[in-house]
């Protein structure tokens, strides 16, 4: 029997395009509040809410760990995650190159379903477009999201503190290696596997213990290395950080060292930076060793006065050195 495909038909807004929504998306994301109208209707508590949106483009679209749908969940979840909100909808947009395998598609789907389950939020609204042939690559996701944020919590980088203390969720740098393993003939065989998980459930055990976190921040696209530069302009303070501290997965710091990477700026999707005070960090890492996704979490610096808008890290020979300033793109489309 012949494969079946993504076609034109499918994107046309006719009978096919029904279809296509009603056996693969609507099968997967039905929910009280999933909608065949022009827009959802929701209920939201009173009190602040978070909203964020984010575009998926990942080369290979399946990658040992997850795939494009898992991806774009945990990308948007983390997102709301990181300023103290609670996942409630989501709304996501598809577009399909011509002649994308159907089953492929129903994978994605089911995968984006069972990651949905986990972080708890409902995918309520949707739109899917099909793009001719080589005018995108396979499938591009794009999102929405929104969440309630906890009473009291009140997140940002700009609110880093001299003598907090810099902690990582979990060991770093191991989504882009697998991304760049996946996507390269490089010939390097490594047992790595992306670290993509939808992390509120990370972020909510830490809130149980004290809301008296000031940053967190999901380090994505650039890394942790990235991220902490960004913090530092923000809240124009430096970052002290102690390289013999920083969690990295043995076969994540094999290929780095193979191939001349600093896995301080390797992209991560289920690791968080998260700045609190210092006399927090044992409440912390306490409730981060007891959670699916953090039994490695690590302090790994902390914020001083000296060197504002720098990071500067001290080598396992006790060296001080400037950690250079990001630049450029290590591994393009990781996320």
């Amino acid at each position: 029997m012949a494969e079946k495909k993504v076609t034109l038909a499918h994107g046309a807004g006719g009978r096919q395009t029904a279809e296509l929504i009603h056996e693969v998306f609507q099968a997967h994301f039905a929910n009280p509040e999933f909608t065949a109208d022009d827009a959802a209707v929701l209920s939201v508590e009173k009190g602040r809410i978070a909203m964020t949106t984010d575009g998926f483009i990942v080369s290979p679209y399946e990658f040992n760990g997850g795939n494009i749908g898992k991806l774009s969940i945990c990308g948007t979840v983390n997102d709301l995650a990181c300023m103290g909100a609670k996942p409630m909808y989501m709304t996501c947009s598809f577009i399909i190159e011509e002649g994308f395998p159907m089953d492929k598609l129903e994978m994605i789907a089911a995968s984006m379903e069972k990651t949905a389950n986990e972080a708890g939020v409902r995918i309520v609204a949707g739109d899917t477009k099909v793009a001719g042939k080589g005018q995108v690559d396979h499938v591009f996701i794009t999102t929405a999201g929104i969440g309630r944020i906890e009473e009291d919590v009140h997140t940002s980088g700009a609110f880093a503190k001299p003598g907090d203390v810099v902690i990582v969720t979990g060991d770093i740098g191991r989504h882009g290696c697998t991304i760049l393993l996946a996507r390269e003939d490089l010939g390097i065989e490594a047992d790595i596997r992306s670290d993509c998980a939808p992390l509120w459930g990370t972020v909510e055990s830490m809130l149980s213990v004290t809301k008296d976190i000031h940053v967190i921040r999901d380090a994505t696209r650039g890394g942790v290395g990235t991220v902490l530069y960004e913090i530092a302009a923000e809240s124009g303070v430096g970052v002290s950080l102690d390289s013999q501290s920083v969690p990295v997965d043995g076969a994540v710091r094999g290929v780095c060292g193979m191939l001349g990477l600093d896995p301080l700026y390797l992209a991560n999707e289920g690791t968080l930076v998260v700045i609190a005070p210092k006399d927090k960090a044992e409440l912390l890492l306490e409730a981060l060793h007891k959670g699916k996704y953090s039994a490695n979490a690590a302090v790994i610096g902390e914020i001083t006065e000296e060197n504002p808008g720098k990071v500067v890290m001290t080598t396992e020979i006790g060296a001080q050195t400037l950690l250079p300033q990001p630049g450029g793109e290590l591994l393009p489309r990781i996320c």
